[in-house]
């Protein structure tokens, strides 16, 4: 079986990348949206309650309780360790000396505070994705440094421990997890769209933020929306099983189906770091053999091996060979793939009903289960046979302890997953083992497991729903607030803003799908313009000279609900049109009563400049593409201020580093940390040793050729023939 050292280093390296993006893309926007002028204050989501300090904290687990402690109020805290968060995985992304256990912990434990507080603004899926990502790399990174040769000739076979393997087993689930759900619930859920394969035909005109290929991909025709819909039902319910398949072929096709159908999305969708952070997962299909590149002579040599190998790749081949067939009968029979040769055209159509999909769902839901538990068996009976092959007593000792924490751990975090993923089937979730649950409920606050469900619904099947703020002085001459990234102009563009995530932007087209009571935050936005608090306008334009009323706030504010839709091919310099709707949040001013009667209902505390809204503790279950909004009323701020003062060093030091980066668009910060990663990796490649110096001995010894190696893995541990025993290359 080919090793996954080259595999758990990338995903090392990707999850790093992606906590660096997440945390740089979050610091850009704290003081807008948790600021003491933003729209939801932080500083009401930690109120003491009279609780010891470890019952809050295990309550509300955030570092941030101990912001006080350092003189700085919630918000401060919140850009702290959005820094330190961001220096971190940089950090782990450049040297391979702090791809350590102890690093990952805290990145995770960081972007979990941060979570803890983040409000309607930090409850989408991918940020429990990559919480849950970010624990499972604490248990990858390797224990000490990255094997060497020496170590691998004291009887650690393979250079590497015999438990690594497990916890990287556990990234595959998880995986598996996210596109088996996000695939099924588009058909649980009883959209027409995606039972009708129309779903792509509105899908990119109606996402969140489109990308400007979305506009070219939706003039395509509708058969091939409709085959592409088909695709991604192959691709998220029939190929994710193959994640766990014995031939390594089945799951390198896997891998690049996956690879596929997210580079897609990242081309036509902007959605931040999610598509990145699914290619980070996919690692977990791919192996050493796969990764080293082997040369062709390598691969001729292996097909002169011994008639046994020979056999065992026939049948190797006519298995291949069964299961894609089968996927093709698949799906031509239950979506009715014909070819229409007149028109030149594929046509396809859902053959099966509601019913029996659910049928089959409460089928597959449990055995999908065993699949994953007899995966994670063989992988355990594995990790068993690389300890037999430790030699020395200590060693096999402290192996030992080690396979047998990680081991435990990893069927722990195995039995807690699949309760949140049988939400999908709700019988199948009622027959889990009660300890289960009771596991699951302990340990649910930190979010190690989640469920998942992406493009659950299809929106704005009639058209785009998109609010349009706007401002005015004397409340007859209105002008519209245009924000950077959502549709608002008709002939601008639609940007390219990914790995970025503009919070304020998405959940502007959350409120657009229902009315604004259902987004309380809303209320504290119109405020916060009113009052005109520059953190806020730069949620909504950076460069404060293109916002129209930089000058002087506006009098009035008011937010109308349009359709927007993309323009035809023969309509020149247009991206967009739209048509009026209703009037989404009615015409306010200070001191107005209908706004003072929302605050007050709402919550959200009026007067001196500070309306804002407190947080909901607990996490709400995931629906759609981002949890729960909060719609429940909030009690006011009662708690006294915190301990802040204006001359302390760190409180300067983080003013200092938000008047540098403040002028930067959050895009351009995030690809020039992106530029200077690379730029650094170059430099290394060209200026580092590519190897450590062998010995005069080893320098005169040939090369064995990949036959002699495989043959030898099978007929001895010898660690001196095994694939970690080389001097391996310095990680750059």
């Amino acid at each position: 079986m080919a090793g996954s050292r080259l595999p758990r280093l990338l995903f090392l390296q990707g999850v790093a990348a992606v906590f660096m993006l997440a945390f740089a893309s979050l610091y850009t926007q704290i003081p807008g949206l948790y600021g003491p002028e933003g729209i939801l204050p932080a500083r009401r989501t930690l109120r003491p309650q009279g609780k010891g300090r470890w019952q809050q904290l295990w309550e509300t687990p955030t570092l941030l309780w101990e912001a006080p402690l350092l003189g700085l109020d919630t918000a401060q805290g919140l850009e702290l360790l959005s820094l330190l968060g961001t220096l971190l995985a940089l950090g782990a992304l450049l040297t391979h000396r702090l791809r350590h256990p102890l690093i990952y912990l805290l990145l995770w434990a960081t972007y979990l505070s941060v979570c803890q507080v983040g409000q309607v603004f930090l409850y989408f899926q991918w940020d429990s994705l990559l919480l849950e990502t970010g624990f499972l790399a604490v248990l990858v990174a390797p224990l000490g440094l990255p094997p060497n040769h020496k170590q691998a000739s004291q009887g650690r076979p393979g250079g590497f421990s015999p438990h690594e393997g497990l916890p990287f087993w556990l990234v595959r689930w998880l995986l598996f997890r996210l596109m088996f759900a996000s695939g099924v619930v588009k058909l649980t859920s009883r959209c027409p769209a995606w039972w009708g394969l129309t779903a792509l035909t509105y899908h990119y005109e109606t996402q969140c933020l489109p990308t400007p290929a979305a506009w070219f991909a939706h003039q395509l025709p509708v058969w091939l929306h409709k085959l592409s819909v088909v695709a991604t039902f192959l691709i998220e319910i029939a190929v994710p099983p193959l994640f766990f398949a014995p031939v390594r072929r089945l799951r390198l096709a896997a891998f690049y189906s996956q690879v596929l159908l997210q580079v897609l999305i990242i081309i036509t969708g902007n959605y931040n770091f999610f598509n990145l952070l699914t290619l980070v997962l996919t690692t977990a299909l791919l192996d050493d053999t796969h990764l080293a590149a082997k040369s062709s002579a390598g691969r001729r040599k292996r097909a002169t091996s011994s008639w046994p190998k020979a056999l065992l790749a026939m049948l190797t081949l006519l298995l291949e060979l069964a299961v894609y067939g089968l996927l093709a009968y698949g799906v031509i029979h239950y979506f009715g793939l014909e070819v229409d040769w007149e028109q030149h055209v594929v046509r396809s159509r859902t053959t099966f009903t509601f019913h029996q999909f659910s049928q089959w769902l409460k089928m597959v839901t449990l055995p999908t289960m065993w699949l994953g538990a007899a995966s994670l068996a063989w992988e355990l009976l594995t990790a068993l046979w690389r300890w037999v092959q430790v030699r020395g007593s200590l060693q096999k000792l402290c192996a030992a302890i080690q396979l047998s924490v990680f081991g435990i751990t990893t069927l722990a975090l195995f039995t807690i997953s699949l309760v949140p993923y049988s939400y999908m089937e709700p019988s199948s979730h009622g027959r889990l083992w009660t300890g289960a649950h009771r596991l699951f409920g302990t340990v649910e606050r930190l979010q190690l497991a989640n469920s998942y469900g992406l493009f659950r619904r299809m929106t704005g099947l009639g058209g785009r729903p998109e609010v349009v703020l706007e401002g005015s002085y004397d409340g007859h001459q209105w002008t519209e607030i245009e924000f950077m990234y959502k549709p608002g102009n008709l002939s601008r563009p639609p940007p390219m803003v990914v790995p970025h995530q503009p919070r304020l932007d998405w959940q502007m087209w959350f409120a657009a799908l229902g009315p604004h009571t259902h987004s309380p935050w809303f209320t504290s936005l119109v405020l916060r313009l009113l009052q005109g608090k520059e953190p806020v306008i730069r949620l909504i334009q950076n460069h404060t000279p293109s916002y129209p009323f930089h000058k002087q706030p506006p009098t009035y504010v008011r937010a109308q609900r349009y359709k927007y839709w993309f323009s035809h091919p023969w309509e020149q310099g247009q991206w967009w049109r739209r048509q009026w709707v209703e009037e989404f949040f009615p015409s306010v001013s200070l001191g107005d009563p209908t706004l003072d009667m929302l605050l007050r209902q709402f919550g959200l505390q009026v007067g001196r400049s500070q309306a804002g809204r407190g947080g909901q503790q607990g996490r709400p279950q995931p629906t759609g593409m981002t949890l729960r909004t909060l719609l429940h009323p909030v009690p006011q701020d009662k708690s006294p201020p915190r301990a802040r003062s204006s001359s302390n060093t760190l409180t300067q030091a983080l003013h200092w580093v938000r008047r540098q980066l403040s002028p930067l668009e959050a895009p351009t910060l995030l690809w020039g940390l992106l530029g200077a990663v690379g730029a650094i990796k170059v430099m290394q490649a060209l200026l580092g040793p590519q190897s450590l110096p062998r010995t005069k001995e080893e320098k005169h010894r040939p090369a064995p050729d990949e036959d002699s190696v495989a043959a030898s893995k099978q007929a001895s541990p010898a660690p001196n023939v095994s694939s970690g025993s080389h001097t391996p290359r310095r990680k750059k």
